[in-house]
């Protein structure tokens, strides 16, 4: 499936994820952003779930100094800071009506106004949104309005569980190994194919987390610059 996501990536459309928790939806958002011609751009991250409505708008559209109690200067928000690049909206299932509204706009007019603010802000951003919930439930009871629904869905991807796609793993694998080559400061080159064979092997209960904490974990004990199944744990 990831191969098929190239292609994808290369369009600039909006992409909608869904998928079950912890199948990866926002390590296949990083992938999109990095296979796609905005790539050497930023990629910012928003979660709806863990924000409050008054604290989600300022997130994404920013606000001025003032604009509400503790806003002691202004700040810029995700959808500026994402200007040219990827904005991945995580959760998007749970974003409030008001905030539907809201981001229906920005995303149909690619402008915005930060909160406290008169001044509109022109953006070219690529939006990807994930959700773990059924949206076009949703719409039918009224708690997620259908435009935005068809504005984010034009690239669908719907994500079944690792278990159901191990054909992906060695894709993935390469993309943790990338990432915490950075992150530990080491230059392992990959996984010997005993090991590969050993993930491809697994039933992976954890999904796509469990296979990022088993490379991370294989990072801190391997001592070679390949990564031998003697650093999984068992």
């Amino acid at each position: 499936m990831l191969e098929d996501l190239k292609g994808m990536a290369r369009t600039g459309v909006p992409v909608l994820i869904v998928g079950e928790t912890g199948v990866g939806k926002e390590a296949v958002a990083r992938l999109v952003h990095d296979w796609s011609n905005r790539s050497a751009n930023a990629y910012c991250v928003s979660n709806s779930a863990t924000l409050e409505n008054t604290l989600a708008e300022s997130e994404l559209f920013g606000h001025t100094k003032g604009a509400f109690t503790g806003a002691e200067q202004s700040r810029q928000g995700l959808l500026q800071s994402a200007h040219g690049g990827t904005l991945f909206l995580d959760e998007i299932g749970d974003v409030s009506p008001a905030m539907q509204v809201k981001l229906l706009r920005a995303l149909q007019e690619k402008k915005f106004t930060p909160v406290g603010s008169n001044r509109e802000i022109e953006v070219n951003v690529r939006i990807i949104a994930a959700t773990n919930r059924n949206l076009e439930e949703m719409i039918k009871k009224g708690e997620f309005r259908e435009d935005l629904f068809y504005r984010l869905n034009v690239l669908p991807i719907q994500l079944p569980p690792l278990r159901e796609r191990k054909s992906d793993i060695e894709h993935l694998s390469k993309y943790f190994v990338d990432k915490f080559n950075l992150i530990h400061k080491k230059n392992i080159t990959g996984l010997s194919p005993t090991t590969m064979d050993c993930l491809k092997a697994h039933a992976w209960p954890g999904n796509i987390r469990e296979l990022e904490n088993v490379i991370e974990l294989a990072f801190v004990i391997e001592s070679e610059n390949e990564i031998s199944p003697e650093s999984l744990p068992e």
